[in-house]
């Protein structure tokens, strides 16, 4: 059994301090993390620095000052290219411009990230877990449809996976489970409610661009496949949306205050009055509700556009009538 440096206590495994004089356990260590992530810092290295700063946050007790610390040094090193989410509305873009830059975006990343998209299928268990997926929807739908099914979740994942790794969060490729789609599992903590909405909405925003990309195509050669593909996307994707338990929807929520949440319930019973969806409509019901209860207290009006313009293009996506594939 190891001993504490200081007084020689006796300190038992998976002790990150020692109990009688509260010196850290792993002090050395944390301060090479903390020299390597403030050289990373000055030489440009924004994801090498913050990697090394959640190494730091894993030594560190969660009720210490250190950890506050370094989770809020953390947070500020990963808003430094975004435009501060406290900033009044009147200092950014307007709303508009906002929403239609995540629009154009989605289309973008998707389009411009294929290297990233192709790395993720090199992990043998997202391919196998993906094959038994496109085993079961080939058997409903046939094997076009379920190809470009699988494809299109496995895009809304990876958004997921493009936030965490410009987070520096280690996480899981994406795992498929036939039937109710797929998953990424995250090996660290994500210190803020902020980062969470974030990493939350990557998916519903890269699903959108996998969906505008289906329609476009559809559109520009006549094939109602990739139609029908752009509608379900949008559908899938929506119901993420729903502002409850786990789902991107719910993450989302997490960084919006009462006003913001209202005002988010306000843009779905919108949508759903314009684009008669059934789901917009279930997503505002859930987000009035939500709006009652104990919610964030900072402003973050760019979590409220990020959720906003993805769920009004989704609405949008959605309403096109197109013919579905028949089993």
């Amino acid at each position: 059994m190891a001993a504490c440096a200081q007084c020689g206590t006796d300190l038992g495994p998976g002790l990150l301090s020692c109990p009688s004089c509260q010196t850290l356990v792993h002090s050395g260590r944390l301060k090479e993390l903390a020299a390597a992530a403030s050289a990373a810092h000055d030489a440009g290295d924004r994801p090498a620095a913050m990697a090394r700063w959640r190494e730091v946050l894993e030594l560190l007790p969660r009720s210490s000052a250190q950890y506050a610390t370094v989770a809020a040094k953390l947070e500020q090193v990963a808003a430094l290219p975004e435009a501060s989410g406290s900033a009044p509305a009147s200092s950014g873009k307007s709303l508009w411009r906002r929403s239609l830059g995540l629009i154009i975006a989605a289309v973008i990343l998707v389009v411009t990230k294929g290297k990233f998209l192709l790395a993720g299928l090199l992990k043998l268990p997202t391919l196998l877990s993906m094959f038994a997926a496109f085993g079961v929807y080939w058997a409903i739908w046939g094997w076009p449809f379920a190809l470009g099914l699988v494809l299109t979740i496995y895009i809304h994942e990876m958004g997921h996976v493009a936030a965490l790794v410009r987070y520096g969060i280690k996480a899981s490729a994406p795992m498929f489970v036939p039937g109710l789609g797929a998953y990424v599992r995250l090996h660290q903590h994500l210190p803020s409610v902020r980062q969470d909405a974030r990493v939350g909405m990557a998916g519903p925003l890269w699903g959108l661009g996998a969906g505008l990309g289906c329609l476009a195509v559809g559109r520009a050669f006549h094939l109602p496949g990739w139609l029908a593909m752009a509608h379900v996307t949008a559908i899938i994707n929506l119901f993420n949306l729903i502002p409850i338990w786990q789902l991107d929807g719910g993450r989302a929520f997490g960084s919006l205050t009462t006003a913001h949440r209202a005002a988010a319930t306000a843009m779905a019973l919108a949508g759903w009055y314009f684009f008669d969806d059934g789901l917009l409509l279930l997503i505002g019901l859930v987000a009035a509700w939500q709006a009652t209860r104990r919610n964030q207290v900072l402003a973050d009006p760019g979590a409220l556009v990020y959720f906003g313009s993805v769920l009004l293009a989704l609405g949008w996506l959605a309403s096109i009538d197109v013919p579905l594939p028949r089993p």
